[in-house]
């Protein structure tokens, strides 16, 4: 009698243990990816871009006086001026060359756009790397810039043939539509609460940013991150200095017809974000967040709720541009940005290296956003 109880025993185990095993694994938290380095580099990056077929393209941040404006990250870890040692360097006269690149993202048709920043002038410079040469040049002047733009980063519409650009003024922040087949630009929603910057303290480390010399927060950044969905039907985007994550329908955006207040009346509240620099989605509506004072990428669901991805208070020190390469990871970049000499009155804190990074996203993306 005993063995045979034992047999049904081992039985009934055998039959048991593999559906206990399914369903011991669907209560458990399903593990993140790993926080890669891709690459460690000298000198501070801005923004990056992937393109179709993986190269790695990243702008070279204004705040550090880079010579060589936008880089080229090769496979064996090593850099090149971007698209060429010519472009790359100061503009000359001719105009050939760039001034200042914050603003970098690829298309799938193999173009790269950079956001070229001089003192008055600001333009689109488009490189084709699929025939490495030069695609387009779109110059943007008064009125869609103002007096004190701080054009930052850009998201390429390919639906509506248009490229966003956000204007991160503390003043007079806006988003500026940028039409790719007139080369025509106007400003939207300047002075849009979406748009505004707050009066947040960003502590980070053993130093609170953001602040006035009495200690009291002053809002300093306004609209910085952006980016839009692969359908090209919601363009995400939030205040640097801001708690909020907003969208509008593309097609709003650019519907020139729209009074200023029915533009505004189209806005949502997407969901809940911290301070932040850069922004990218997935084609499952999650939106990526790299998160300033967290030292951490994280991301916002289709539910509105974030949480933290990833944090290293080493290599996410000060996480900026994103950007979904074809391989499935999300690419980041971090730059010390809070430890540059125009934080800490003239002192430079930073320390080399400056890290590009990836991570497995979520769900699949779309290169370009």
């Amino acid at each position: 009698m005993r063995f045979l109880c034992w047999r049904i025993s081992r039985l009934t185990w055998s039959l048991l243990f593999p559906l206990l095993l399914c369903v011991a694994c669907a209560t458990q938290p399903v593990p993140e990816s790993r926080l890669e380095v891709v690459a460690e580099l000298e000198q501070g990056p801005g923004n990056i871009a992937v393109t179709p077929d993986g190269r790695l393209i990243i702008s070279q941040h204004p705040i550090y006086r880079p010579e060589i404006r936008v880089i080229e990250l090769l496979p064996d870890g090593t850099v090149r001026p971007f698209p060429n040692a010519e472009w790359a360097a100061k503009r000359n006269e001719a105009g050939v060359g760039l001034d200042g690149v914050l603003g970098i993202q690829a298309t799938e048709d193999g173009l790269v756009w950079m956001l070229d920043n001089g003192r008055g002038s600001s333009r689109l410079v488009a490189w084709d790397t699929n025939k490495d040469e030069l695609q387009q040049v779109i110059e943007i002047g008064p009125p869609a810039r103002a007096r004190r733009s701080f054009f930052n980063d850009i998201a390429v519409d390919p639906v509506h043939r248009s490229i966003l650009i956000s204007d991160a003024s503390a003043k007079t922040p806006a988003i500026v539509v940028v039409d790719l087949d007139s080369g025509s630009a106007r400003r939207v929603l300047e002075g849009h609460p979406s748009v505004m910057a707050e009066p947040i303290a960003m502590p980070i480390g053993d130093k609170t940013y953001g602040v006035d010399k009495d200690g009291k927060p002053v809002a300093s950044v306004g609209v910085d991150g952006i980016t839009i969905d692969l359908q090209s039907e919601w363009v995400y985007y939030g205040a640097s200095q801001s708690m909020d994550l907003w969208r509008v329908r593309a097609s709003d955006l650019v519907d020139d017809t729209l009074t200023e207040s029915e533009l505004a009346a189209r806005i949502e509240r997407y969901g809940d974000r911290p301070v932040c620099d850069g922004i990218t989605i997935d084609n499952a509506g999650n939106v990526y967040i790299t998160d300033i004072t967290s030292y951490a990428v994280g991301v916002v669901d289709p539910a509105g709720e974030y949480r933290i991805l990833h944090r290293d208070e080493q290599r996410l020190s000060w996480p900026d541009g994103m950007a979904f390469g074809p391989d499935g990871y999300v690419y980041v970049v971090s730059n010390q940005l809070h430890l540059s000499i125009p934080f800490n009155r003239g002192k430079d804190l930073t320390e080399p290296p400056f890290y590009v990074l990836r991570f497995k996203a979520l769900a699949p993306g779309t290169v370009g956003r």
